[in-house]
């Protein structure tokens, strides 16, 4: 924690002073919190006993609370920033609100993904619009867990897109344009912001006019091998497939690479996207529809949805 209230009932926030040792309490609440101001991470406040907080469910890692530091840093000369705001009407504590309306969530650590719905639906339900940003441990590696895909948010102008943070490097990174091959490899293109930059403007990029965006991937043309490999482990997303075409009297381990193509598609999720309220069935549809047009092809150019809905609204 960064802020705690004081004897006198008066909110400290310790990235504005570090006051003397005194009697603190946790604004969420009440219960005593004790003013941490060691050599190893950022002076900060700590419950007692944190089972006595609804609000706080564990202690915060050095990453956290630097970044929470650093983006109220950032964008405090330029925004109205509420650093840890109590917000009970939810039952939660935005990491920082912005301007009254913009909560930004710094998670560095996993969590459930019950939790990370119920904690989004709070804050739409309350008219709040909430940024999820990634620590280290949540960066996206070579594959979109189940996980990944609840922190997924989507435009028009820039498809797939989720944000991270660097603390090391003091950056925002976006990675857009997020595609999923048949290996469960992801693929997309990258941003990046450093904190001493305007960071508003960073957030609002994904729904801005833009130039035409747009990356290549090379088509497996051993797919077939792969996909025979991943039925004798009895894959489940494989089988399922193998079950539908033999259910048309087809099979899957006689088909050419071909049949396969576009091997990168959007990434899809069974329960849907919690970030996402958009209906993406019509986006989906001009997906498939503009590689169908175009005939399968050695090398897949992937562009933004708003690419294929144009392409195919042309024909």
């Amino acid at each position: 924690m960064l802020t705690a209230c004081d004897y006198q009932g008066n909110l400290v926030n310790l990235l504005e002073e570090i006051p003397p040792k005194q009697f603190f309490t946790c604004p969420a609440c009440d219960s005593p919190v004790r003013l941490k101001n060691g050599q190893v991470m950022r002076p900060h406040f700590a419950h007692v006993r944190l089972k006595d907080c609804r609000f706080y469910s564990e202690n915060e890692s050095s990453e956290h609370l630097t970044l929470k530091a650093q983006l109220y840093q950032s964008l405090s000369p330029s925004e109205t920033v509420e650093i840890e705001k109590v917000l009970p009407q939810l039952g939660q504590i935005a990491d920082l609100l912005v301007n009254g309306k913009l909560a930004l969530e710094v998670q560095c650590s996993r969590l459930s993904e019950e939790r990370l719905r119920q904690r989004t639906q709070a804050y739409r339900d309350y008219g709040f619009h909430v940024i999820w940003l990634l620590g280290e441990k949540l960066w996206l590696g070579q594959r979109l867990t189940s996980l990944h895909k609840q922190f997924l948010y989507f435009s028009n102008n820039m498809g797939f897109h989720l944000w991270e943070l660097d603390v090391k490097r003091q950056q925002l990174r976006l990675k857009y344009l997020i595609y999923e091959d048949l290996h469960g490899r992801v693929h997309y293109l990258s941003k990046v912001c450093s904190f001493s930059d305007d960071l508003m403007t960073f957030f609002r990029l994904p729904y801005q006019k833009q130039r035409l965006a747009s990356y290549e991937v090379k088509m497996d043309r051993q797919i077939i091998t792969y996909i025979q490999r991943q039925l004798m482990a009895r894959s489940p997303f494989w089988m399922r497939q193998q079950e539908a075409v033999y259910s048309r009297g087809e099979n899957l381990l006689v088909q050419d690479w071909t049949d396969f193509y576009p091997q990168v598609r959007p990434p899809q999720a069974k329960q849907g996207f919690c970030q996402i309220r958009q209906d993406l069935s019509g986006n989906s549809g001009a997906f498939f529809q503009y590689y169908k047009d175009q005939g399968a092809r050695a090398v897949q150019k992937l562009y933004p949805p708003s690419y294929y809905v144009k392409m195919v609204r042309k024909k």
